[in-house]
């Protein structure tokens, strides 16, 4: 049987502000080995046997940032020879619409009878070998036609995860996030398991499920791709959803809209050391305490401090006199949280929403299809970035209104067009471009571009900007 991963990688990961933001979410934290839960997630699903694909479900303003993720680590796998496939969502509509998406897509390049892995692209686990034990079971179970579902057994009363009522692979019901009482009673019971998220299923029977208890999503998905932009290459696929005929779909989660419903759902209980990563706690515990119960990463100094989680890679920080703590640190923003308040993390990101912040969108360091832009200072009508563009990759042909720009390279070579002229800029040699003149920056060169970009305008704003021409297709003019 064809076994395609079909990873979701949505959210805003808001209870781990402020290193998950709306444009760096929490599947692209890094971990201390240096991979990213994103890239883990991948890795999972394509070291299985059978992969024949891999499907990714996201945000299309994260597309590139998710393919240059799993650029980084495609060479690990010792079977990669596997292509990647993307659906693209100009916003999300939850899990029920994302996964009528992939189910409609597999069905049609691999047929009903091909089976999908839903795997969330921000949880971890531990043992592989025990996973694919779990896939294996899960899979001859769609084989049967059922919805198989992957029930954690808990070793916890744990009051953030929804719980699954079992009697072997039978699902007896599902239940809400409990509270701790209710909690004790089902881990002391022994017949309830944690919801994981993760699913296992033959394209062919969820979309059976989904015509009898949420047609109206199937439908309007169905509408919606059979209007959407397709395209493929050598080992690759994008559909990128209709932003108009996606609005028309109706939002809701696979398990409202299906799994509580369907009587065809079966369980497979497991022990592979899952999580979901779901605060700054969870995220800390996975770091060796000191000997007074501190996780520390970066450069930290401490005296008389105890139970805290402290991480700073960006500067030195020194604590003293406090205890079971979270303290967070990035360039532009810094938690400090009790560790039993972890779970509210999420009230700082709404409130940032609300107020238009922008440290509830982007990190200073934004990610661009072409590379990267870090503001290291900026005042009264001026702005200073580091700007950091890929080999061989280029900016859209654009010009802005109210700014001028001038550019000084710190290392590479810039191609750039200003106005009618096209020059080469080397290291040590700087060019300027007036406002209103088409411009584009390109690296024709074999290692990164690095320059320093000084802005000088009445407004600086990102959405001062016309696009001519645009290999990322954001051409606006």
């Amino acid at each position: 049987m064809k076994l395609i991963p079909t990873i979701l990688c949505g959210g805003a990961g808001s209870r781990l502000w402020p290193v998950s933001r709306e444009l760096h979410p929490k599947p692209f934290i890094r971990l201390a080995d240096g991979q990213s839960l994103l890239q883990k997630a991948w890795l999972r699903g394509a070291v299985l046997p059978h992969v024949v694909e891999t499907l990714t479900v996201t945000n299309r303003e994260l597309f590139f940032k998710t393919e240059d993720e799993y650029r980084e680590v495609a060479s690990i796998p010792t079977n990669y020879d596997l292509s990647n496939s993307f659906i693209l969502e100009p916003f999300g509509r939850n899990t029920a619409p994302a996964i009528a998406a992939a189910a409609l897509h597999v069905a049609a390049i691999h047929g009903e009878e091909a089976c999908l892995l839903v795997l969330a692209a921000d949880h971890l686990i531990v043992d592989q070998t025990a996973f694919a034990q779990a896939v294996v079971a899960a899979m001859e179970l769609a084989a049967q036609g059922k919805l198989a579902t992957f029930g954690i057994q808990p070793d916890m009363p744990e009051t953030g995860y929804g719980y699954i009522e079992a009697d072997g692979h039978d699902v007896k019901r599902f239940v809400e996030k409990p509270n701790l009482e209710k909690a004790k009673e089902y881990v002391a019971s022994g017949r309830y398991l944690w919801n994981s998220g993760m699913f296992c299923f033959q394209a062919g029977s969820m979309l059976r499920e989904m015509k009898q208890h949420c047609p109206a999503i199937l439908e309007a998905v169905r509408t919606c791709i059979e209007q959407s932009r397709y395209a493929e290459g050598n080992g690759f696929s994008q559909l990128e959803l209709d932003a108009v005929l996606f609005k028309q779909v109706p939002d809701d989660s696979i398990d409202y809209a299906v799994m509580e419903k369907s009587a065809n759902v079966a369980v497979v209980p497991c022990s592979i050391g899952w999580s979901d990563i779901g605060s700054w706690a969870a995220l800390g515990d996975l770091t060796t305490p000191d000997a007074q119960g501190n996780r520390i990463e970066g450069e930290v100094i401490l005296h008389d401090v105890n139970n805290c989680y402290i991480q700073s890679n960006h500067r030195l920080v020194g604590a003293v006199g406090i205890k079971d703590l979270l303290v967070i640190d990035t360039p532009d923003a810094v938690l400090i949280a009790d560790r039993s308040s972890a779970q509210d993390v999420k009230h700082i990101f709404a409130r940032l929403k609300a107020e238009g912040h922008e440290a509830h969108r982007l990190h200073r360091t934004v990610h661009r299809p072409w590379g990267t832009y870090t503001v290291l200072e900026e005042g009264s009508h001026f702005k200073i970035k580091r700007i950091e563009v890929k080999p061989g990759a280029s900016l859209s042909l654009q010009m802005h209104h109210h700014r001028s720009e001038h550019w000084i390279v710190v290392s590479g070579m810039a191609r750039v067009v200003n106005g009618e002229r096209e020059i080469f800029v080397n290291t040590n040699e700087s060019t300027y471009i007036p406002a209103g003149h088409k411009h584009r920056l390109e690296n024709p060169g074999l290692l990164p571009l690095v320059m320093i970009e000084v802005q000088s305008g009445e407004y600086l704003g990102e959405d001062d900007i016309v696009r001519f021409e645009d290999v990322y297709g954001r051409v606006s003019a």
